[in-house]
């Protein structure tokens, strides 16, 4: 829809505010643009990083705007397309990120890997800051570790930093937002039938390409993917077999979908547009907001 919209208008370009298509390598996985589509319209923030490199907010903010800026001083627009929340906050709005610990994170993360590690790193979070610790999936050791870092750099509780997430002010740039709405039973069919098409694309060879010997071991961020942790879960035999992962992978990404869905209709400054079979019917409609 991105790309019928930008080839309609003539002068945008299209930004990816997507959290897991910043890295190199991991295409079939993220449903990342391909070469084709790319050549049809200018995509940005698309293979910044190496999958060993942790990847942050804050980072991402930094390059968003530089790109946004870039391609309006080439006298285009910029159309975001992605549906990482915090990105899309990060981007319009005046968010302000505490900085980054990289020896305490590292320390965090060994201490993790340890039996028992996670468990006790979320207890621990919830003796300092119960706010955030309710917030945070006890399993999820990559916000936890964050959380107990964003503690240890500044004192103050993790779950302070993210109060401006709560409040909707005009944003900092100028955007008009729209959701695409699906019902759930076509949403989660949809899910399903893009699972397939990962496996049948290759997932499983990609991922192996990841994990190759000589290569850095992924990044914390990286190695949880949607997709790839339950595929690397086939590789290194603590899957049962490829059709548990691929059923764990369409699990986890219904569940991610509820979450967008929740975090994104919060936001009073979305328009929502839909259809019961197709969102692409509002393309004509869109197309004129956008003119």
């Amino acid at each position: 829809m991105a790309l019928d919209l930008a080839e309609a208008l003539g002068d945008v370009e299209l930004v990816s505010v997507d959290s897991m298509q910043v890295y190199r390598g991991m295409d079939v996985g993220t449903a990342k643009a391909s070469a084709a589509e790319r050549a049809r319209v200018p995509h940005h923030l698309l293979d910044l990083a190496d999958p060993a490199e942790e990847w942050s907010v804050a980072r991402f903010q930094r390059e968003a705007r530089a790109a946004i800026a870039d391609i309006e001083a080439r006298g285009r627009r910029a159309l975001l397309v992605g549906g990482t929340g915090l990105y899309v906050r990060a981007v319009i709005d005046d968010l302000r990120f505490a900085g980054e610990d990289p020896v305490g994170r590292a320390a965090l993360t060994a201490e993790a890997a340890e039996p028992g590690g996670p468990a006790r790193l979320h207890a621990r979070l919830a003796a300092v800051d119960p706010v955030a610790a309710s917030r945070i999936e006890p399993g999820n050791v990559r916000r936890t570790v964050r959380a107990l870092e964003v503690v240890g750099l500044t004192g103050a509780p993790f779950s302070a930093s993210g109060s401006g997430l709560r409040t909707f002010a005009p944003p900092i740039v100028p955007v008009r937002m729209f959701g695409l709405w699906l019902p759930s039973a076509v949403l989660d069919a949809r899910i399903g039938a893009r699972v397939d098409t990962m496996y049948a694309d290759g997932l499983l060879a990609e991922a192996a390409a990841l994990v190759r010997p000589g290569r850095p071991p992924l990044s914390a961020t990286a190695g949880q993917a949607i997709g790839y942790r339950e595929a690397l879960a086939v590789l290194d035999g603590t899957a049962p077999d490829v059709d548990a992962a691929r059923a764990a992978t369409v699990r986890r990404t219904r569940r991610f979908a509820r979450r967008q869905i929740r975090w994104f209709r919060r936001d009073p400054r979305v328009t929502w547009w839909g259809s019961p079979a197709n969102p692409r019917a509002c393309t004509p409609a869109l197309l004129e907001c956008c003119r």
